[in-house]
C-alpha cells in the first residue's frame, strides 16, 4: 500500500494528537533486572528466590535441627521482538514531508510502547486471587473504591510488602471511582497532583492508582454492561526487561532512541531499486510473572 499524505498548500503547524493509549504498567513493574542482560550472554536470566527457613524451640536435650537450604529459580527471557518497519519514497521526502519524526518517527515509536504495555498488562493472566463481584467474601463491588480494601485483604494475607503496591484500571471503572466522595473531597485528597498523567491523584487505602486505556473491554455481557478487569499488585509481581538490540553492521544510519523509557533501535536504509528509504524500529524485551500472589484480579461489571 502507497503511503497518504496531506498535500494543501497551508497545514497547521501544530498537528492533532493521537489518539495513544497511556503506557501505564510498563512503567510500574519491577526492571531493575535489565543490567543483568546487558552484561549476560544469551537470552534469559534466572532471577533467585530465597530459601524459607522455620524457627524451631531449642531443645538441648535433642540439639539443633539442620535445615536445608533451598534457593530456587525464576527464568526471565527476552522473549518479545516488536518491529515497526515502512518505507517513503523519494517523492514523499521532498514534497509531502514537513517533519519527519513528528509525523512518522514518533507514531512508529509510539506503537511499539504501546505493544510492549499491553504485553505487561497480559501477564494478568497469571493471577488467581480475585475481588470485586466474585464469590468467596468480598465486600465491596468494582465501582466502589473500596473494593481496593478486599484487593490490600488478599496481599495482606499473602504477605506481600505494604510498599510500593499499585492498582490499574480502565476509564469506565476511573470514572465510576473518581465520582466517590473519596476522590471528589477537597479536603480528603492526599495531595494536589499525581505522579503521571495516568495518576488518579490520591493513595487509595494502600495502593497509588492509576488508570489505562490498554485494559481490554471484553464484548458486551448484556444490554450496555461491559467488564473491565482490574489488578492490584506489588511492583516486584510482574518483571519487564528490555535491551536494546545491536546496531547492524551493514546499515550507516542507526541509533539507539530513548522512548517513554525504552531503548529503541532506529535503523534507516536505502532501496535503490524502488528509490525509498526504509525505516525500521524495533526492541528487544521480555515480560514474566515473577509472583502471581502479589497480584490480584479486580473485577466485575459495570454500565458504560
Amino acid at each position: 500500500m502507497a503511503n497518504t499524505f496531506l498535500t494543501p498548500d497551508i497545514i497547521a503547524r501544530a498537528a492533532l494528537a493521537n489518539l495513544y493509549e497511556s503506557t501505564v504498567m510498563a512503567n510500574l513493574v519491577h526492571r531493575d533486572y535489565e543490567n543483568e542482560f546487558v552484561s549476560a550472554v544469551g537470552d534469559t536470566i534466572t532471577v533467585r528466590k530465597p530459601p524459607k527457613f522455620t524457627a524451631n524451640e531449642f531443645n538441648r536435650a535433642a540439639g539443633i535441627t539442620v535445615q536445608n537450604a533451598t534457593e530456587t529459580g525464576i527464568p526471565v527471557t527476552l522473549n518479545h521482538f516488536a518491529d515497526v518497519s515502512f518505507a517513503v519514497t523519494s517523492e514523499d521526502l521532498t514534497l509531502n514531508i514537513a517533519d519527519f519524526s513528528e509525523q512518522l518517527l514518533n507514531p512508529a515509536m509510539e506503537a511499539i510502547s504501546q505493544k510492549v504495555d499491553r504485553d505487561v498488562l497480559a501477564l494478568r493472566d497469571d493471577i488467581t486471587a480475585e475481588v470485586g463481584v466474585v464469590a468467596g467474601g468480598n465486600k465491596y463491588a468494582l465501582t466502589n473504591p473500596k473494593v481496593a480494601i478486599d484487593a490490600g485483604r488478599k496481599l495482606n494475607q499473602a504477605n506481600v510488602p505494604t510498599t510500593e503496591r499499585r492498582v490499574v484500571l480502565g476509564p469506565i471503572t476511573t470514572a465510576d471511582w473518581l465520582a466517590d466522595d473519596l476522590f471528589s473531597r477537597a479536603d480528603a485528597r492526599g495531595d494536589t497532583e499525581g505522579l503521571r498523567e495516568a495518576n488518579l491523584g490520591r493513595r487509595v487505602y494502600g495502593f497509588d492508582p492509576y488508570m489505562t486505556q490498554n485494559i481490554a473491554v471484553p464484548a458486551q455481557t448484556s444490554g450496555n454492561s461491559t467488564t473491565e478487569v482490574g489488578v492490584g499488585f506489588h511492583r516486584t509481581a510482574f518483571a519487564l526487561v528490555t535491551r536494546p538490540l545491536a546496531l547492524p553492521k551493514g546499515a550507516q544510519n542507526a541509533a539507539i532512541a530513548n522512548y517513554k523509557g525504552f531503548g529503541l533501535r532506529v535503523v534507516y536504509d536505502y532501496d535503490i531499486n524502488k528509490k525509498q528509504d526504509v525505516i525500521s524500529v524495533d526492541c528487544l524485551y521480555g515480560t514474566k510473572t515473577l509472583d502471581a500472589n502479589r497480584a490480584v484480579l479486580i473485577k466485575g461489571v459495570d454500565v458504560a
